[in-house]
């Protein structure tokens, strides 16, 4: 890896695509400390400390939620609008057809989901404003009654930073290196990395000092399961029979398909993180009724779906894994696959095309998901776990955050060595 980024910074034009990224992302990290005007910043970085979950939603921006910065939802909209036109795309014939269209349709694809954005953004933008104002800290509440003018404007300016976050990915992606959007969520992740160690180290006694050299080991163990549960898969071979060209016979061959462990990603447990805030957003308001019985519902749900309890992490790791069962079913369809294996002239050895071919899949699938589901889960609450292992609440191991910097990290290296590659066989061809 480290020979190809070597040979990255020798060729001019991919040198300078990692130094417009870096600019790029300078840019971005600048933009998260702008606060929207009229905001206790320092009342809003105590109250998401407190709370693992809202800390995992700042990981998407980059640490601008806690400022609440005119980035402050970073790309969560067009990242919701995503998954639905995805979603969409697998239940409604039209979009499914355009996404077989190659350049043209993704581009038609990519126009819908930025339009979707826009509702996503503005609704994400006042129930953030919504939350905040119901919350206090100290008897003093954490963001102040906006009049309607006011509260129009931090709307529009939250919209608009979301849009700006999404033209800046686009630039990494077409310019730069890399993913765009990916880029920006694993640049957030980061940035939230020396602060998290720096109070750990600043607070750190002799006892402590173990709790993080454990730490450290577990960091280690859970970044290497990430790379070997990411990069795993199972290849499913593909003969093909001979086929008869211009009088000739040619050979058909073998492929295989790689049916990968975590055929999910993350996109899992985003889907249970917004169930999982339901309950405890409801909780502040059902305490604050005048009826004893929603009192006691609102007591209850605050108690036991706090991130250190037994049963918030149970519940949070269930709904991680039915979703990547769900998720995986819509995305990977053992019948369409099936039908391509066919028109191809292919087939499975030792299985009859058609229905034993679907159900052949099916098995396959539904052995490599539950690997990966739980896999999933484990991560999902990994740091709860770590807390009450080391004792150290300032730096939980945000698993969902590593997968997310090994996906990036790996994806880009990929792109960066398949780079260098082509580049070094113009030059050889030359």
């Amino acid at each position: 890896m480290t020979s190809y980024l070597l040979k990255a910074i020798r060729i001019p034009d991919l040198r300078k695509k990692l130094i417009f990224t870096l600019i790029i992302l300078a840019l971005y990290r600048f933009l998260a400390y702008i606060p929207v005007p009229g905001v206790d910043t320092t009342a809003l970085k105590s109250f998401f400390s407190s709370s693992s979950v809202l800390s995992f939603l700042n990981i998407f921006s980059g640490g601008g939620l806690s400022n609440l910065s005119i980035v402050a939802m970073g790309v969560g909209p067009y990242i919701s609008a995503s998954i639905v036109l995805q979603l969409l795309t697998m239940v409604v014939p039209q979009l499914e057809e355009l996404s077989k269209e190659g350049n043209f349709g993704r581009q038609r694809i990519n126009q819908y989901t930025q339009a979707l954005t826009l509702p996503f953004a503005i609704v994400q933008a006042y129930g953030l404003y919504f939350t905040l104002n119901k919350q206090s800290l100290g008897g003093v509440s954490i963001l102040p009654t906006l009049s309607p003018d006011k509260l129009l404007a931090m709307i529009i300016i939250m919209t608009a930073g979301t849009f700006l976050l999404m033209w800046i990915g686009e630039l990494i992606t077409e310019y730069g290196v890399g993913q765009g959007m990916s880029v920006l969520i694993f640049a957030g992740i980061v940035a939230g990395i020396p602060s998290a160690v720096g109070t750990s180290l600043s607070i750190a006694e002799i006892g402590s000092i173990f709790n993080i050299l454990v730490f450290s080991l577990i960091s280690f163990i859970v970044i290497a399961s990430v790379v070997f549960i990411n990069e795993a898969f199972r290849k499913v071979e593909v003969q093909y029979s001979n086929k008869i060209r211009g009088g000739k016979t040619v050979s058909g061959g073998s492929s295989f398909i790689p049916v990968k462990i975590n055929q999910a990603g993350v996109i899992p447990i985003i889907f249970a993180v917004s169930l999982v805030l339901i309950p405890s957003a409801l909780a502040g308001y059902f305490q604050r009724s005048l009826n004893p019985a929603i009192s006691s519902i609102g007591l209850w749900l605050s108690v036991n779906f706090q991130a250190s309890s037994v049963f918030y992490n149970l519940f949070y790791f269930s709904l991680v894994f039915v979703f990547t069962y769900f998720y995986t079913s819509v995305t990977f369809n053992p019948q369409k696959i099936s039908d391509e294996i066919r028109q191809g002239g292919g087939f499975i050895p030792g299985v009859r095309p058609g229905r034993s071919t679907i159900e052949f899949l099916k098995y396959i699938i539904k052995r490599q998901t539950f690997a990966g589901g739980v896999f999933l889960g484990l991560i999902a609450i990994l740091p709860s776990t770590v807390q009450s292992l080391t004792g150290l609440n300032s730096l939980a191991i945000g698993g969902t955050g590593l997968l997310i910097v090994v996906s990036v990290i790996l994806e880009t290296v990929k792109q960066i060595e398949s780079q260098v590659i082509s580049r070094e066989y113009e030059t050889f061809a030359r």
